[in-house]
């Protein structure tokens, strides 16, 4: 059974419409089958942080490569799941309904690549059930595509050393336009690994400087990856591909799709 037929029940029917109106992206994230919500915070206006890279503590702060920094309306909901239901594929199943509805990835990190659990759960969630040791821990944070990019939405899940697993999915509305926000290279690569491709339909036939610029580092942080390059003609594929040479990427590693295709598309070559 797929993911979108594991995940019949909408979060709108745990919700209520009060939380639902601060953001259209919650209304789309189905909730995990079976799920108990034990943690359920209404929308307020706050500032609010969240990671772009692995959380530490340095003479006592939180320390992190990147972040987003807006203030907006922040809403929560925090899932028991069933034993039948992994913390993993619970995460793996919301990620990937709101990437089909639009959204798009901005950092993604598994277990101890995420850092240490407790800053998680003390410094970001504030959410003491989500105490977990820090190989059991996934985080993603994923903006909606335009017209409602103001929107992110946070996803945290983490198995506890009692064996239950918990799912919690925070929503952001931010009040002023977040401008532009570009996913890690780590998180690129990751998303290339696991899924064995990545869709861009956004970008044009004239490759984007600052996009090549990312892909190029994210494939430079795995040598052992080759790559099709396919863009919406051949020209169009060939010209991302000299690009993606020209900043450094061995043209060994990377070769032009024969499908023209929406956008950008990067394929794995087995």
């Amino acid at each position: 059974m797929n993911a979108s037929k594991r995940l019949l029940p909408v979060l709108a029917a745990l919700l209520g419409s009060a939380v639902l109106s601060t953001s259209a992206m919650a209304a789309e994230l189905p909730a995990p089958p079976d799920a108990k919500v034990v943690d359920q915070r209404p929308a307020v206006d706050k500032e609010r942080i969240y990671p772009l890279g692995s959380l530490r503590k340095i003479s006592g702060k939180l320390r992190m490569d990147g972040q987003v920094n807006a203030r907006g309306q922040v809403s929560a909901t925090t899932y028991e799941l069933p034993e039948t239901q992994t913390a993993r594929q619970a995460f793996n199943d919301a990620r990937e309904a709101l990437q089909q509805g639009g959204a798009h990835t901005l950092y993604w990190c598994q277990a101890r690549d995420c850092g240490e659990s407790s800053l998680w759960v003390n410094d970001v969630f504030d959410g003491a059930r989500l105490s977990g040791a820090d190989d059991q821990q996934a985080f993603v944070l994923l903006r909606q595509a335009a017209p409602d990019d103001n929107t992110l939405t946070a996803i945290y899940a983490i198995t506890r050393g009692n064996r239950r697993a918990y799912l919690h999915v925070e929503n952001f509305v931010a009040d002023a336009p977040l401008g532009e926000l570009l996913p890690t290279p780590a998180t690129v690569l990751h998303e290339l690994r696991s899924t064995g491709d990545l869709d861009y339909p956004a970008m044009g036939e004239t490759p984007d400087e600052t996009w090549v610029a990312l892909l190029a580092r994210s494939l430079q942080l795995d040598s052992s990856i080759r790559v099709s390059v396919s863009g919406v003609s051949n020209a169009a594929a060939a010209a991302w591909r000299d690009a993606l040479v020209a900043k450094g990427v061995r043209a060994a590693r990377l070769e032009t799709g024969t499908e023209s295709v929406k956008g950008l598309h990067l394929e794995i070559i087995r």
